[in-house]
């Protein structure tokens, strides 16, 4: 026997499918229907206006942030009264309550970055005057590679001189041999 017994209903066995005059039906319902909402929109329009004018002068400032926090508050977080110390609910802050001339408090990060930055600017110019350790060991170590530079230039120019010396001398004693 089949999976799924004598119903059927596997791989669509029992499917159905709708007449084109159920969808035609269908659509000129909805048509209607639309229609029907336009033309209650229109009538309404100019009703919806005048109470629109009606509710803006008495709705306080209160009433709007009650309203916001019943609109924040859906499903099952209107049930539950939250008690969280931690949770800071934000606050819209109007045009008139900001402060431009308040000068803006950095976060604990940006400190630090500028703390760093300004330490490594302390560091490079005690570092270029020669005042910190590493700058005194890199000059050590310069004045060491210098003399070690000076002495092999000297070596150089005495080898030099005697391997002249030795090439004049033979050439000397060649003269004299020749003569």
């Amino acid at each position: 026997m089949p999976k799924g017994g004598k119903k059927g209903g596997h791989k669509g066995r029992m499917r159905t499918y709708t007449s084109p005059e159920e969808i035609d039906a269908q659509m000129k319902a909805e048509k209607e229907r639309r229609k029907q909402e336009q033309e209650e929109g229109e009538a309404g329009g100019a009703a919806q206006d005048d109470t629109a004018e009606e509710k803006l002068p008495a709705s306080g400032s209160d009433d709007s942030d009650d309203e916001n926090s019943q609109r924040r508050r859906a499903g099952v977080e209107g049930l539950i009264e939250i008690e969280n110390p931690n949770r800071l609910t934000q606050k819209a802050k109007k045009v008139t309550q900001i402060e431009v001339d308040e000068p803006r408090q950095l976060s604990r990060r940006e400190r630090e970055e500028i703390e760093k930055q300004k330490a490594k600017e302390r560091y490079m110019k005690m570092h270029l005057a020669g005042k910190t350790d590493q700058a005194k060991a890199d000059l050590a170590r310069l004045a060491i590679i210098r003399k070690q530079r000076e002495d092999a230039a000297k070596k150089k120019e005495e080898e030099k001189k005697a391997k002249e010396a030795a090439a004049a001398a033979s050439r000397g004693i060649n003269s004299l041999s020749l003569k």
